[in-house]
């Protein structure tokens, strides 16, 4: 056996299997065969006489009209557009065998192998073109549904917090409505009795008048119009024009109604009847006023409590129907992303296919390569003499 058909079964399919430090990469994914091109169909056309006689020839006839029919429904569009151009790539990118006799050719030459390997690259570049871009579009649409979500995700949570507080708020203190309005009626009912008390002592005395009665009660509950009692007040000083002006006006109606009622009742009727309109009058007044500040108090405090009840309710009701809402677009949104999925996960898997091809045939290349570059390396002169002689 001579040396060149030595070096031929040394790249042999045969040899690959007996020989382990060989590396194949069949099993990693069968290679695609290509579809057998058209055959030409041949027509024999007459040429033109040269001697007077016609000799047939055969002639390659195209594998397509020259001028496609034109179909009558089809629409013209006058819109040019440049012609994408076809790029024709080698057949040893297809072809497994192909690649490993291109890299035993590489190996044995002065080439290197980063110019196939470039060029497995930029094969596999524009395979994985389009299925990255589907890629890129599904995940741009899946992270937009995602901030979508997001987003509608913080406006739940802001009306769930909205609701807390709102269900948490109260309003300030407690209203005793029903006890005020006693009071008040009552402390009402006080004065209106002091009146008559006062214009019946007085009556005998002023039959003709009961405006008298009505200036004397006045009188007596001057300390109506004080702003604060002289009895509630713990933490200012009591001055003696404050004691006059808190017990004089009262003291001198009483005083004045007793001197009346001694003329016609006995000492201790009119005695009684002093000390009863007097501290009527001291405290009759302010228990009036201080009723109807209280009565306010309530009243606001029971407006209030009202009024929260009622925002309460309509907040509240507004809230959840948002909420409702929102959850159901929420789910919408998360019924698109999952439709999207499957088509990601399909491209991304795709992607990932091609890759690990193009891995692998750069890995068949680079051994086949390497293998031949140290074959050639151990050649000797006169062997790579007799090596170059049988490729000739």
């Amino acid at each position: 056996m001579s040396f060149f058909e030595r070096v031929k079964a040394y790249f042999s399919r045969d040899n690959f299997q007996k020989d382990p430090e060989l590396v194949s990469f069949d099993e990693l994914e069968p290679p695609k065969v290509a579809a057998p091109m058209p055959a030409p169909v041949t027509a024999i056309v007459p040429t033109l006489p040269t001697t007077g006689s016609i000799t047939p020839s055969v002639v390659a006839a195209p594998s397509q009209p020259l001028f496609a029919e034109e179909s009558q429904s089809e629409t013209k569009s006058w819109v040019m557009t440049p012609p994408s151009q076809k790029i024709e790539w080698p057949n040893w990118l297809e072809d497994e065998t192909l690649l490993r006799d291109e890299g035993v050719i590489f190996g044995l030459s002065e080439s290197k192998a980063e110019e196939k390997v470039a060029i497995i690259r930029n094969y596999f570049v524009h395979q994985t073109a389009d299925w990255e871009r589907e890629v890129e579009r599904h995940g741009e649409k899946i992270q937009e549904l995602n901030l979508f979500i997001e987003q509608k995700e913080n406006r739940i949570t802001e009306l769930k917090e909205k609701c807390s507080d709102m269900e948490s708020r109260n309003h300030d203190g407690e209203h005793q409505l029903p006890r005020t309005i006693v009071g008040l009626a009552f402390s009402a009912a006080m004065c209106v009795g002091n009146y008559f008390l006062i214009d019946d002592t007085l009556r005998p005395l002023y039959p003709n008048s009961q405006w008298i009665a009505v200036g004397v009660f006045l009188a007596g509950m001057f300390n109506l119009f004080g702003r604060v009692s002289l009895f509630h007040d713990t933490e200012s000083n009591v001055s003696w024009r404050r004691m006059l002006e808190e017990v004089g006006m009262p003291f001198a109606a009483a005083l004045f109604v007793f001197v009346q009622a001694i003329q016609n009742q006995g000492v201790w009727r009119a005695s009684a009847l002093f000390v009863f309109v007097f501290f009527l009058f001291l405290f009759a007044g302010k228990l009036l006023l201080s009723n109807i500040t209280v009565l306010r108090n309530d009243l606001k405090i029971w407006l209030t409590g009202t009024n929260l009840k009622k925002e309460k309710s309509t907040k509240t009701e507004t809230w959840d129907g948002e909420v409702a809402r929102l959850t159901a677009e929420i789910d919408a949104l998360r019924v698109q992303k999952w439709q999207i999925l499957p088509n990601l996960n399909k491209a991304e898997a795709e992607v990932a296919r091609l890759n690990a091809r193009r891995d692998a045939l750069i890995k068949l290349f680079e051994s086949e390569f390497y293998l031949a570059r140290q074959l050639r390396d151990r050649l000797t002169d006169k062997q790579w003499r007799e090596f170059e002689k049988g490729f000739e």
